[in-house]
């Protein structure tokens, strides 16, 4: 099987060039348009998942022998949930070679959140399978470098850190507000939107309401940092 222009640039920016280049077509093929003769990335996901799980953990370690568990569970938690996955294939441009039914596209699947991150993990895997756990921890490790220095800070609580903005200014707890609900009934997205008193909002959109206020309290502490 041959990759296209455009997936062979993407595998590029991975740092990976796939002996099977089958995986990295099964890796980008969303359940929309899957077939019997080129399934899912579903399994690849699961796989992925536990790949990148044991780099981040690794990687944690070596970087800090002192830290106790307490403190590298938030910095791991912060490195590997949907969010930052979804956020490392935005910056490889991942979503520009995602494989997408027709109505997934049209409904802006290349831009989901939940599609993203999921596909993220795939493509790990696919890296895996292809060249072994060292050339995914090469590939790992390059898209993560940055969150990998940063990660102290990204490992707060967003809900719980602007709760303390607020209260640090004499504030009322943020609320927190459901408005919108797409998708099927078996994978909803929800769109939240977190306000402060003061009248500053933020809204994100993930696969549970827990995410979703996550990523809007997240989004909203970083526009009252860099005051925008």
């Amino acid at each position: 099987m041959k990759l296209t222009a455009g997936q062979r640039a993407f595998a590029e920016r991975l740092g990976h060039r796939f002996a099977r280049p089958d995986l990295l077509v099964r890796a980008l093929t969303h359940g929309s348009i899957a077939s019997p003769g080129s399934p899912d990335n579903q399994r690849l996901e699961f796989l992925g998942d536990r790949v990148l799980g044991l780099v981040m953990a690794e990687a944690l370690l070596r970087a800090d022998r002192e830290a106790v568990e307490g403190q590298l569970a938030p910095r791991y938690n912060a490195l590997v949930r949907k969010e930052a996955c979804a956020e490392v294939a935005r910056e490889a441009g991942l979503g520009e070679v995602l494989r997408l039914g027709r109505s997934e596209t049209m409904t802006g699947g290349r831009r989901k959140e939940a599609l993203l991150g999921d596909a993220m993990e795939a493509v790990i895997a696919a890296v895996y399978l292809d060249g072994g756990l060292e050339a995914a921890r090469a590939a790992i490790l390059s898209l993560w470098a940055e969150r990998l220095d940063t990660v102290e800070a990204d490992a707060r609580d967003p809900k719980t850190a602007l709760q303390e903005w607020a209260q640090a200014r004499r504030q009322p707890p943020p609320r927190y507000a459901e408005v919108a609900r797409d998708g099927p009934d078996h994978a909803p997205e929800f769109t939240i939107e977190a306000r402060l008193a003061s009248g500053e909002t933020a809204q994100a959109t993930a696969r549970s309401k827990r995410q979703a206020e996550q990523a809007a309290a997240r989004t909203l502490l970083d526009r009252l940092e860099t005051g925008q």
